[in-house]
């Protein structure tokens, strides 16, 4: 259970880590001549909000769909899903196409999520949930650091783009593997089995989590949620086509070495962030978590740049504690909600931030070209979302009712 909920996350990785360092180049290839600087980074935000898009539908359909039908199922179904649609964008003939495919794409990405850390926290005892919840939320980050040294062995360019979305049509295989093979959650089926005793009785996980008795810890599971996951794709992830901007053709592989020395970072952070939430509890774990993003993002952006010596250090750094938060969200969110809604609550919690993060994200492409296609500027101002994590922690309960 615990390797297939890493390989689902790690590929839900590389679907992640893809445009950053892709886009440019698909959309320098379906322009032609009518790629500009500006165009390209207006078409980097279009990508990535509609990625988000599809991912907080995902996570919500899908994560409802593991609470009717069980975690492994629409496990499978999240990888199938976003396995398929990745592989078509190989054979895109404009940008529009591709634009639609990565919603699509995205129904996937964020269905996986919900149900791989359900099925995980739901399948271990619990001295050992931090550890394996840290395992699990750092399969993310490796999928983009594997991209990454795909993308340094084998440049991605505007004459060489379309056989990396082909090669992320491989895990369709993992998704047939999870649908036979993969055992269910034995809590999931305690749960089922109470349920089928009471006459009548059917799961509507989202009644549930809007109903009186779970509507405050829902919404305070949003917003706890969401900071990270805007600030991550509306802020930091513009470092990857800054790089590749600067560069140029010259040094092609140059952005996949930056994606590389983040994702080194976040695949450390996103383990460690779960174990911070025992060595310092809840509420404080994320409150430092908060200040470190905000300072580390901002010194990204204000005080280096790429090709300078220290660009991917600092590069690393920033992923190391940005993803932390991710970490501390593995544990701390199913620990929110009862066996029954689990899923569907985690999945909301995460992915109803990339409702922000797309309106975020296409904000932000705004501000790149009101700034006159200035990315320092653009990611250190949008460094103060971590900040709002500062005041937003104190809202939410420090002990878990379910932990």
């Amino acid at each position: 259970m615990l390797a297939a909920a890493f390989l689902g996350l790690l590929f839900d990785g590389v679907e992640l880590g893809l445009m950053p360092v892709a886009s440019l180049s698909v959309s320098k290839s379906l322009l032609g001549d009518a790629f500009t600087p500006a165009a390209g980074g207006e078409w980097f935000a279009r990508f990535t909000a509609a990625l988000m898009l599809g991912a907080a539908v995902g996570g919500i359909a899908l994560g409802s769909l593991g609470d009717r039908i069980g975690r492994t199922r629409a496990m499978g179904v999240s990888i199938l899903f976003y396995s398929v649609c990745a592989a078509l964008g190989g054979f895109v003939t404009s940008q529009e196409q591709m634009l639609v495919l990565r919603f699509l794409v995205g129904l996937g990405v964020g269905g996986m999520w919900p149900n791989g850390i359900a099925l995980v926290a739901e399948s271990w005892p619990a001295a050992s949930k931090a550890t394996v919840s840290g395992v699990t939320a750092a399969g993310l980050n490796a999928g983009i650091l594997l991209l990454a040294q795909l993308a340094q062995a084998w440049p991605i360019t505007p004459e060489s783009w379309r056989w990396i979305f082909q090669l992320a049509g491989v895990p369709a295989v993992l998704g047939l593997v999870v649908l036979a093979a993969l055992p269910e959650s034995p809590q999931w089926l305690a749960s089922r089995a109470g349920q089928g005793s009471k006459a009548g009785a059917k799961p509507r996980p989202l009644a549930a989590l809007f109903g009186p008795g779970l509507l405050r810890t829902t919404l305070t599971a949003v917003l706890v949620s969401a900071i990270p996951m805007v600030g991550a794709w509306s802020a930091s992830k513009w470092m990857v086509p800054w790089a590749d901007s600067v560069a140029g053709a010259s040094r092609a592989s140059y952005k996949a070495v930056t994606q590389g020395w983040w994702a080194a970072g976040s695949v450390a952070g996103s383990f460690v962030g779960a174990q911070l939430v025992g060595w310092l509890g809840r509420r404080w774990s994320y409150f430092l978590i908060s200040v470190g993003a905000t300072a580390a993002t901002a010194a990204m952006f204000w005080l280096t740049a790429p090709l300078e010596p220290a660009f991917l250090p600092v590069v690393c750094l920033q992923g190391f504690v940005s993803t932390l938060f991710f970490g501390w969200m593995a544990v701390y969110l199913p620990a929110l909600f009862p066996v029954d809604v689990r899923a569907t609550g985690s999945g909301l919690a995460y992915n109803s931030g990339r409702f922000l993060t797309a309106a975020g994200v296409l904000a932000s492409g705004w501000l790149f070209t009101s700034l006159g296609g200035d990315y320092a500027r653009v990611g250190s101002l949008l460094s103060l979302v971590y900040a709002l994590g500062l005041v937003a922690i104190w809202l939410a309960p420090d002990q878990p009712p379910r932990d």
